[in-house]
């Protein structure tokens, strides 16, 4: 997934997203809580409505929904190569960059607060401030450090690529030390990194592209492992209640929620994005988080999300 942001970022012009910038933001951080919070009281709705499905609380609810509640459209985007208008490209392009840390902030605090049963706001709104911060400065930090050290060191020019590789992995996970936030870290190193000059930079892109592929691809397989088929069918009816409703209802509501202030676009374009949110790796991989902490009907949770990518990406990737 760091590969991923990473690679998502250095193809993302500074120039291109800056007329973008506000929208792309909104979206990624107050549209992804919107449709967690709309989701949530959703499943909370259905699932204590009657004795058909398994019943969670609020919390339990919440963090289901906020597992799902990151889009991603860079591998779409970059396959099709659409010709949009107003500036969709690059807006979704970010937001589907950026909303990761956000849904990965929602689920990591909503685990700490089943794990312990507290449920501080002040405490969770400083962590979430202090995570996103530090993660924007270091990402923006070792960015810079890493075109530095590409342009300045002399080496063979097929280890370069091997050194910004060995950057990514260093920035996440350095980041992740310092209590920050990892994934808007790499995201924004990859900003930097691609948004400036640096010798063999094109030698270097195509490396993080085929990369990017093959991680996405052993990804997909890595977690197709983790899936048995028959757990899928007992969820099935409550994952397509879900799923329908975050297509239909969760994702256009935020949308066209958080695009209120920009009145330049139009009812299509808004229309588009609310349609384009489709739930891809991601999702499932933040699935697997409820599962290694051990919380309660965390594998409910993990079939639930996987069913519900599945139906995302035929509905909504087809289209």
């Amino acid at each position: 997934l760091s590969i991923i942001l990473f690679s998502g970022g250095m193809d993302t012009s500074a120039a291109e997203i800056k007329p973008v910038l506000g929208q792309g933001i909104v979206l990624a951080t107050v549209g992804v809580m919107f449709t967690a919070f709309l989701t949530g009281y959703f499943i909370y709705y259905i699932t204590n409505l009657e004795n058909s499905f398994v019943t969670l609380n609020f919390t339990e609810s919440l963090l289901l929904a906020s597992v799902m509640s990151s889009a991603s459209v860079f591998s779409i985007l970059r396959s099709k190569r659409q010709g949009l208008k107003e500036n969709l490209r690059p807006m979704l392009e970010l937001e589907s960059g950026s909303n990761d840390p956000m849904a990965y902030m929602l689920t990591i605090l909503l685990i700490g607060i089943i794990q312990s049963g507290e449920n501080s706001l002040s405490n969770t709104i400083l962590q979430f401030i202090m995570q996103m911060s530090i993660g924007a400065v270091s990402g923006y930090l070792l960015g810079r450090l890493a075109v530095y050290c590409i342009n300045k060191l002399n080496i063979n020019q097929s280890l370069y690529p091997v050194l910004l590789l060995a950057f990514v992995f260093f920035i996440f996970s350095f980041t992740d030390l310092v209590k920050g936030n990892g994934y808007l870290a790499v995201y924004l190193a990859g900003l930097v990194v691609g948004n400036h000059k640096v010798v063999h930079k094109k030698s270097l892109t195509t490396f993080f592209d085929g990369i990017t592929w093959l991680f996405q691809i052993v990804m997909f397989l890595t977690l197709g492992l983790l899936v048995n088929p028959a757990e899928l069918l007992p969820v099935a009816a409550l994952s397509i209640l879900i799923g329908v409703f975050m297509i239909i209802l969760a994702r256009p509501i935020s949308v066209f929620l958080c695009l209120i202030p920009f009145r330049k676009m139009t009812t299509k374009a808004r229309a588009y994005v609310s349609w384009v949110g489709l739930r891809g790796a991601v999702p499932i991989i933040f699935a697997t988080y409820p599962l290694i902490a051990n919380i309660q009907h965390a594998s409910l949770i993990f079939n639930v999300v996987f069913f519900i990518t599945i139906l995302s990406l035929v509905v909504q990737g087809t289209t």
